[in-house]
């Protein structure tokens, strides 16, 4: 039940062009900005929109050669969409029926689903009646009631509130592990992708920028909306030894040697303000303006302008200390052992 596909769909004015994989009881999270080509992809992988090059796998068959009806792929749609005049149960059971499983035996299947997701009393219930994380569950349920040897899960938490969000990936988490066929998930949302993913493929502009799993992205991104997705400053630039000229000429220092295009990476809580030009153990320090202040968690996002554009994360006492406001001139420091530096 393995994924191999080459997907390349055109537009007048966007083209997807993407290899994309999964092996069975993997789960891939498709990871990008809106418009990156998410959606389309996953689209294409259901047959609800056609290739214009590429090619779909799915152990060993082209899909192309198959109706979408018969390419047994499961999908979750960022709204569900369930059918709103019929019951939990026979919404389920709609899978089943349609490949002409008797009606009995269909909603037996369906019954043994919905208590699998903890739904077992709410078998009778339309979907007006359910909340938002019940009838995501019941959408899985459908999903999975197709016997899938493919799972597409297009946002499948977009619709919840937090609390129930927080819920509801718990569980799905759980319902994932035991699927034994391949799952894409197409999130935005980067904690969604963390925490039911094996692997990551970031998506920008219709072409993956970057794929690996969670703890390779987060210590090394390669583009400036993986930086921001994992909460780090990143720069690139040329090296020489722990050197490397970022900007303009301007050079950070690292603590590890390099030679060639390089990205430097650091986290904004590494960089400390001074009202004056400190002295002692930094190595790297530069006279910056502030150009917004901003809450982030417990502590205030700095963002500075300067030789580099760098947000620093300093706590409200220090901020009202050093008098932190649009316009101010500060300097920032950064310890070279804060700075990683890894090949571009």
């Amino acid at each position: 039940m393995s994924l191999q596909s080459r997907l390349v769909v055109r537009r007048q004015d966007f083209t997807l062009d993407i290899s994309l994989s999964a092996d069975p009881g993997e789960v891939v999270a498709l990871l990008g900005p809106n418009g990156a080509g998410k959606t389309t992809a996953l689209r294409a992988l259901a047959g609800l929109i056609g290739l214009d090059d590429g090619h779909i796998t799915l152990d060993g068959v082209d899909l192309g050669r198959l109706p979408t009806e018969k390419r047994r792929i499961g999908v979750v749609f960022q709204d569900y969409l369930l059918f709103p005049h019929l019951s939990a149960l026979d919404n389920v059971a709609f899978g089943p029926r349609c490949r002409r499983v008797p009606r009995r035996l269909a909603r037996e299947q369906a019954s043994e689903l919905l208590t699998r997701v903890g739904l077992a009393d709410h078998v009778r219930k339309k979907p007006r009646q359910l909340s938002g994380g019940q009838a995501q569950r019941v959408a899985l349920a459908r999903a999975l009631a197709a016997e899938p040897r493919l799972l597409l899960l297009d946002e499948p938490l977009a619709a919840l509130d937090a609390r129930t969000r927080l819920e509801t990936r718990a569980q799905l988490r759980g319902h994932l592990a035991s699927f034994p066929g391949a799952t894409i998930l197409v999130t935005h949302d980067p904690l969604d992708a963390l925490m039911l993913a094996d692997r990551l493929v970031v998506v920008e502009d219709g072409r993956v920028v970057q794929t690996g799993d969670a703890a390779t992205i987060t210590a090394q991104p390669r583009t400036d909306y993986v930086a921001r997705l994992v909460g780090l400053n990143l720069y690139r630039g040329r090296a020489d030894g722990t050197a490397v000229v970022v900007a303009d000429d301007f050079t950070l220092v690292t603590a590890t040697p390099q030679q060639g295009d390089v990205f430097v990476a650091f986290r904004p809580a590494a960089v400390a303000l001074f009202p004056t030009r400190p002295s002692g153990s930094p190595r790297n320090t530069w006279p910056a303006t502030v150009s917004t202040v901003s809450r982030h968690g417990d502590a205030l996002r700095i963002e500075l302008s300067g030789p580099i554009q760098v947000a620093a994360d300093v706590t409200p006492a220090a901020a009202v200390q050093l008098d932190l406001a649009p316009g101010r001139e500060i300097w920032a420091a950064l310890k070279a052992t804060e700075a990683t530096a890894y090949p571009a």
